[in-house]
């Protein structure tokens, strides 16, 4: 398939090389040009602009780092919107606001083009869309979950699971700092947490970092971590669905921000415990 994708982050180029190993014609753009420059030996055209990339894709994928950054690279002018093709789809693979994806679908729905929003596993938009787009979800994830026809229900589905991560970093965070302060070691700590009750992969990736208070380089940076802990509470205001829990997140991912945390990965949250309770 002819295919357009923009932004070459950390995920985006992962992603985006798994495509061209699956054979499709990819043509790449990225804000930051040099990006681009590994991806000609694997065969990617590289694209000056937006429309450059997009206007004879088959269809255009995003991979951008917030609302600010997709909202400009899809509905600006010279954007993924204007210059697709009518029939052409258009995937979403950012975490963005329930608000903006209910956006860019009316805008892609009145110039004749589809729009899936595709987060790691979970799916959602019109049914032939979907369909059209499964080789290309088949390069990029093991399984695909199709939640429903409205797009922004995949960013529900997204920024829930988000939600549930930082939870389980602040809860690590928390019970780290308890058994510390008693004198317990944090690496043997975390492998009876992880061996027992909670063997599940979140709890070992992440517990390994706190144990071992490696919060640099990021693979999550903090910053990001906020800004999708606010697009949960703006999701959950807009359904009058109370979620206190996040609202106390939001809090402290504000105040380890204030310390200067704001480049550090989000699970340097745990970090932020471990000065509450008197720790370095």
């Amino acid at each position: 398939m002819n295919l357009a994708f923009l932004g070459l982050g950390n995920m985006g180029n992962f992603m985006a090389r798994n495509l061209l190993l699956a054979g499709h014609n990819v043509t790449v753009w990225n804000r930051t040009r040099s990006k681009c420059e590994e991806f000609r030996a694997l065969g990617a055209r590289i694209a000056d602009s937006i429309s450059g990339a997009a206007r004879e894709a088959e269809i255009a994928i995003t991979m951008l780092a917030d609302d600010h950054a997709v909202s400009g690279a899809v509905l600006s002018a010279g954007g993924v919107a204007e210059s697709l093709a009518p029939g052409a789809v258009h995937v979403s693979s950012s975490t963005v606001s329930v608000a903006l994806s209910q956006q860019m679908a009316a805008v892609h729905d009145k110039r004749g083009q589809a729009y899936v929003a595709k987060l790691f596993i979970a799916t959602a938009g019109d049914s032939a869309a979907l369909e059209r787009c499964q080789p290309v979800f088949a390069a990029i994830g093991q399984r695909t979950f199709v939640i429903g026809p409205k797009p922004e229900l995949a960013n529900v589905v997204k920024l829930s699971g988000n939600f549930l991560i930082s939870a389980v970093i602040e809860a690590l965070g928390e019970a780290v700092a308890l058994t510390r302060k008693y004198g317990i070691d944090p690496h043997q700590y975390i492998a009876f947490l992880t061996s027992t009750l909670f063997a599940a992969p979140v709890y070992k990736t992440y517990g390994g970092i706190i144990a071992d208070q490696r919060y640099l380089p990021a693979g999550f940076k903090m910053r990001l971590g906020l800004k999708d802990i606010r697009l949960v509470l703006a999701a959950a205001e807009s359904v009058d669905a109370p979620m206190p829990f996040a609202s106390t997140l939001r809090d402290h991912l504000l105040a380890a921000i204030g310390r200067g945390m704001e480049e550090e990965d989000w699970s340097a949250l745990a970090q932020h415990a471990a000065h509450n309770a008197g720790l370095k």
